[in-house]
């Protein structure tokens, strides 16, 4: 008999946090157990969502009574506990980046294969509404065909950025954390990859200017997609003040932009009242990672993200870091 309840644990709660309160608020989820290294963190986070506590992963991952794991750990960590989760026979979803190792990331899709679990990776901006319609607009054809997708992400991060965190340090170590454009850049590159298509080739140059960093803080990715199309990719935090994310798509008969604050402008020639909301599309998907778990074990519901979808971004920005390496242009 199906289960009527997805029993969920959640490793880390910086970013966990927010995954664990919205555990405690999605039908058919069950908050069963936090885990996280800080002691006190850990405890005061359990007591306000009336859940179990512990500061041993492997405790967690012994435990019977929970069915999915969420990692919300440094990126370069994601894959390593999530394939523990797999091994012991529990559904699991990571999130942003899915790694920071593409072979890492592929290695998990396999192991998640053989067991027959679900593997997911939590991009949050998948679940809005507005990301929707924008795809919709763009496979609908209301731009015309698709000739270049340009992404700027131009961010500002102090040194404390880097130093600070727990561990201390750990956004600036390349074993742990991704530059500017697999850490702060990859929601963004996910949405592009999205909207338009499959990439097949990158060219990328990427450099460290204003940290002291193992990782790059400022990153330049040119795609083609294979459609034809071609992207611009651009990430750092080196910029002062912060100027935010944009994210623009031009067609041969519009243009759709996606300022920093979200807003969506669609442009389509000779409709000069065109907005977004003229966009239908397919309302029934969920509302974020939870439910999106929730409906893919209990009802065997498509996940939003799945492993190999979110592979995808992994290949863009690590084929970004090859190419600045090599010199080459990276075929995917």
């Amino acid at each position: 008999m199906m289960a009527k309840e997805v029993r969920f644990g959640i490793l880390g709660l910086g970013r966990g946090r927010k995954a664990a309160q919205t555990a405690i608020q999605t039908a058919g989820a069950n908050l069963v157990c936090v885990c996280d290294l800080q002691e006190e963190k850990v405890k005061v986070t359990a007591q306000e969502l009336d859940c179990d506590w512990t500061t041993s992963y492997d405790q967690m991952l012994a435990r019977d009574d929970v069915d999915a794991i969420g990692v919300y750990t440094s990126s370069g960590t994601h894959a390593d506990f999530a394939n523990q989760a797999i091994a012991v026979g529990k559904h699991v979803f990571v999130t942003k980046p899915m790694d920071i190792d593409l072979d890492k990331c592929d290695r998990l899709i396999e192991a998640a294969k053989r067991a027959n679990l679900v593997l997911a990776v939590d991009f949050i901006r998948r679940y809005r509404k507005t990301d929707h319609q924008v795809r919709q607009a763009v496979v609908d054809g209301l731009i015309g065909n698709i000739i270049l997708g340009d992404l700027r992400m131009k961010w500002y991060r102090s040194q404390s950025y880097y130093d600070g965190g727990w561990p201390p340090g750990w956004r600036s170590r390349s074993s742990t954390e991704g530059g500017s454009a697999a850490n702060q850049g990859v929601h963004s590159i996910d949405q592009l990859q999205w909207f338009m298509g499959d990439v097949k080739t990158v060219q990328g140059r990427c450099g460290t200017f204003n940290h002291e960093i193992e990782t790059e803080d400022c990153s330049v990715g040119i795609l083609t997609f294979e459609s034809g199309a071609f992207g611009m990719i651009q990430t750092t935090t080196c910029s002062y003040p912060s100027l935010g994310t944009t994210l623009q798509i031009n067609g041969s008969k519009g243009t759709i932009t996606m300022d920093k604050s979200g807003a969506i402008e669609l442009m389509i020639e000779g409709q000069e009242e065109a907005t977004i909301d003229q966009v239908e599309f397919e309302t029934d998907f969920p509302e974020n990672i939870i439910e999106d778990m929730v409906g893919a074990i209990i009802d065997g519901q498509p996940i939003m993200v799945s492993g190999e979808e979110g592979r995808k971004s992994v290949a863009i920005f690590t084929a970004i870091y090859e190419s600045s390496r090599t010199g080459s242009i990276v075929q995917l």
